[in-house]
């Protein structure tokens, strides 16, 4: 592993930022190291097992994972750290954009994927909607924590569907269901306003924090994965030439 720290006029090394890259391909690391070095202190690994070891020991911002790793994989690697309880903002790496590669990283709960070759403006701008995200969602935790302050609510419970915002839980029947992170927050932005139709473009801004315009099989690919989790019932309802529509399901 090696770490390249930018001097203190960076940009974002003022905000004393630190990214993981875990990539096995030199040319690749060197680009992501000298770009994201615009945005924060970067460290590099060039194989699963010590990319694992770094972010296991490390305390980082976030998290930039390659799929294809020599020893590890990037799916093992992002399985390990969300089943250990690491919610650190991953973004995953693939050379192929097959919708397999997506649904895998996304169920595993990396929390957004970019495909190989991109823009080194759509990485800094993936990146810094993650953090706008991470940081959305601190403030509003710690806001509904906070004494003397009005308490926003932390619970909904719409017919048979029951959400925790604190807990980050969903329980469908009683049986909880087994939800990445990106996938409980786009069910509990719909669980807040049951019967409004969402275009796909408001959904990613709301939910990912970011509205690139041909990103929305992103949406899509949750969407689906939430579909399945809910059951046959008709919770989420495509509206045609508009998006999607929660309805409440008796």
């Amino acid at each position: 592993m090696s770490t390249l720290t930018l001097p203190a006029s960076s940009e974002t090394a003022l905000a004393n930022r630190r990214i993981l890259v875990v990539e096995d391909e030199p040319d690749i690391a060197a680009l992501l190291k000298l770009h994201l070095g615009e945005l924060a202190e970067v460290t590099t690994a060039d194989n699963g097992l010590s990319g694992l070891e770094a972010a296991q020991q490390g305390d980082w911002d976030a998290i930039v994972l390659d799929l294809r790793l020599p020893g590890m994989g990037g799916l093992d690697v992002c399985r390990e750290l969300r089943q250990s309880g690491d919610t650190v903002p991953i973004l995953m790496l693939t050379a192929r954009a097959t919708e397999l590669d997506r649904v895998l990283g996304l169920e595993l709960g990396a929390d957004d994927y970019l495909t190989k070759p991109f823009g080194v403006l759509e990485l800094q701008a993936r990146i810094r909607a993650l953090w706008r995200r991470s940081a959305s969602t601190a403030s509003q935790a710690q806001a509904a924590s906070a004494p003397g302050l009005p308490a926003e609510e932390t619970e909904v419970v719409l017919s048979r569907l029951r959400l925790n915002r604190m807990q980050r839980r969903a329980w469908l029947n009683e049986a909880e269901l087994t939800l990445t992170p990106r996938e409980f927050d786009l069910l509990w932005f719909f669980a807040k306003q049951p019967g409004r139709a969402f275009s796909r473009a408001e959904l990613l801004s709301a939910v990912w924090g970011y509205g690139h315009d041909g990103y929305d099989h992103t949406v899509n690919t949750h969407i689906n994965r939430l579909r399945n989790k809910l059951g046959e019932d008709s919770w989420i309802n495509t509206v045609w030439g508009v998006g999607y529509r929660f309805e409440v399901v008796a």
